[in-house]
């Protein structure tokens, strides 16, 4: 990796921490500049400002979280238990989130700027529910953004209980199972 990259990734790394922390508002450069190591103009000039900085990390966080847990419609329980351990071993990205939604896209789809970005997800959904596999009763949208916040019950913006890697093994496990019973209860026919 070269000095240029390098930079970026701890910049970006650095960048993640801060708005996962603070959110977008109290996020400050200077901050994300020295623990990056970096100096202002350097994060300014792969960034351009603090927006698009937000933008790029959040950004990085969702394709990962796309690549790591990919939409398994024939098996949404499993799915659901997937997202639920990415949730939990990444909180990062639950965080930054929920301050996009706090502090950008108070309704509607948090995702609309990127064109799209559910297209295959919600054919997939359609599919499955014409193979019998998921109730058709039901939008494929409304399956999949209930599935995520099933996953998301005790993610770290939870209003009831955040969960935790520390948490004890057999705890884990007894989430997995009732959210797994509850998907499959709620969206198979």
């Amino acid at each position: 990796m070269g000095d240029g990259q390098a930079t970026r990734r701890r910049i970006l790394d650095a960048a993640t921490t801060e708005f996962a922390s603070y959110g977008i508002a109290g996020a400050r450069v200077d901050r994300i500049a020295a623990n990056a190591k970096a100096n202002k103009a350097q994060l300014y000039a792969y960034y351009g400002n603090k927006d698009a900085l937000f933008d790029a990390v959040l950004a990085e966080h969702v394709t990962a979280n796309l690549d790591l847990v990919p939409l398994t419609p024939e098996d949404l329980p499993g799915y659901a238990v997937r997202l639920y351990d990415a949730y939990v071993a990444q909180p990062e990205l639950v965080r930054l989130a929920t301050w996009a939604r706090l502090e950008r896209t108070p309704t509607g789809d948090l995702f609309a700027d990127w064109q799209g970005h559910d297209k295959e997800k919600l054919a997939a959904i359609e599919a499955a529910q014409r193979s019998g596999h998921i109730v058709a009763d039901l939008s494929p949208l409304d399956v999949h953004s209930m599935a995520i916040a099933l996953s998301a019950t005790w993610a770290a913006a939870s209003i009831t209980h955040a969960a935790d890697r520390s948490d004890d093994d057999a705890v884990h496990e007894r989430r997995r199972q009732a959210l797994a019973a509850t998907v499959r209860r709620a969206f198979s026919p």
